[in-house]
């Protein structure tokens, strides 16, 4: 790891515009503002095992809306905002006036009087999820321009229907420290695949988000799955304009052995095809129950006739020296142990089982980052006065 005073002249060198924005999707961010997120990360978790106090804030909230199930990104949320000295308190919608109608632009408003910072997970809706994010971001802008808050709240998406950029960008990091640095990973193959699940409905931002980010780093980058299994056509058309700018290269395949083949990095991880995404949303919407379970029945049935799609020992033999490394953003899926067949065998997973705990985390030094980057234009000084007056974090 690199010193904080080595990290931080690194920070006061990258130009970013993040301190404007919103940090909604990656490849809406320059490299040097997700290097920029990366270092402040970095900077975090290195003053945090020196056992020096990060709390930038005496006061304020940390607002989490989550529409899914999550427990490492709300609990990864949760310990960002604590980081920083931030209290959290949880927006449960059914308890709520907005189950009363009130709209998106009052509730903003009106859970952000002493707030800081915003995460929202909402990833069940195709088409929708980032919407409303950005849906929630212009009526905070409204609120501060017109005086109603006194501050901006940083937005920060932990999971939608199209990125997941909490999980990739962590991803990033593990793989930075992994590999040495960011430079080490030019040339580097990752393995995207897509893998066996029992169940239904998985969202693709995992692996949009993972194809949308491995490739602004001259990565060679694989995407695997059967056929029908597609992500969103508009993310796909990213990683490819993303690759021929770095100096990369981006590709499909319908083979697992044959994305594996010679890979670094293997990243077997189930998903819902992009169309079943799409229905699922509309019945979703029409609180169509018995369609969505002819739906589930369906794709169950589709799904088992690609049990072939294993991260196994063999397979992994196949990989760059037989010793690729494996990522998973957690749960998986592990055949034996959790199901009685599905993504890995437990025998890979098992052995890389510390490496995947090391991979998540740095979701909450990167949450926190994110944080940290769009409440302060200049957040190089923010971290050096932390640093001169090194409180202890533990007495």
């Amino acid at each position: 790891m690199r010193t904080v005073n080595e990290l931080i002249k690194n920070i006061n060198a990258l130009k970013s515009n993040l301190h404007e924005k919103d940090f909604l999707l990656t490849w809406e961010q320059s490299r040097e503002e997700l290097e920029l997120v990366l270092n402040l990360a970095e900077s975090l978790k290195t003053m945090r095992a020196e056992n020096i106090a990060t709390k930038i804030f005496n006061s304020g909230l940390g607002i989490s809306v989550f529409r899914d199930n999550s427990t490492r990104t709300r609990f990864s949320y949760a310990s960002a905002l604590n980081l920083l000295g931030l209290a959290q308190q949880d927006l449960d919608e059914g308890k709520s006036q907005i189950a009363h109608g009130e709209t998106v632009r009052e509730t903003a408003n009106m859970i952000s009087f002493c707030a800081d910072a915003i995460g929202i997970r909402d990833d069940m809706y195709l088409g929708a999820g980032n919407a409303y994010m950005r849906e929630v971001g212009a009526a905070l802008d409204e609120g501060y321009e017109q005086g109603v808050l006194p501050q901006r709240p940083a937005l920060v998406n932990l999971q939608c229907d199209i990125d997941h950029p909490t999980q990739s960008m962590a991803d990033l990091a593990w793989l930075q420290e992994h590999f040495g640095s960011l430079e080490n990973l030019k040339g580097k193959k990752i393995a995207m695949t897509w893998a066996y699940s029992p169940s239904y409905g998985k969202p693709l931002s995992v692996p949009q988000g993972i194809i949308g980010l491995m490739t602004r780093f001259g990565m060679d980058v694989t995407l695997a799955h059967p056929e029908g299994y597609d992500l969103i056509p508009d993310v796909v058309e990213v990683a490819k304009n993303n690759a021929r700018t770095s100096g990369g290269s981006f590709r499909q395949v319908s083979s697992m052995a044959e994305a594996f083949k010679d890979a670094d990095i293997v990243y077997p991880k189930s998903w819902a095809p992009y169309k079943v995404m799409e229905q699922r949303t509309d019945l979703l919407r029409a609180n169509d129950h018995d369609g969505l379970k002819a739906l589930e029945k369906q794709c169950l049935a589709q799904n088992a006739n690609h049990k072939d799609w294993h991260c196994t020992e063999e397979m992994m033999k196949l990989t760059k020296g037989g010793d690729a490394l494996y990522m998973h953003c957690l749960p998986a899926d592990i055949t034996g142990v959790s199901c009685k067949e599905g993504e890995v065998t437990e025998g890979v997973f098992e052995k890389y089982r510390i490496a995947t705990y090391k991979e998540a985390s740095w979701k909450p030094y990167i949450i926190a980052a994110m944080i940290m980057a769009r409440k302060f234009s200049k957040p190089g000084p923010v971290l050096e006065q932390l640093l001169k007056e090194a409180q202890k974090r533990i007495k």
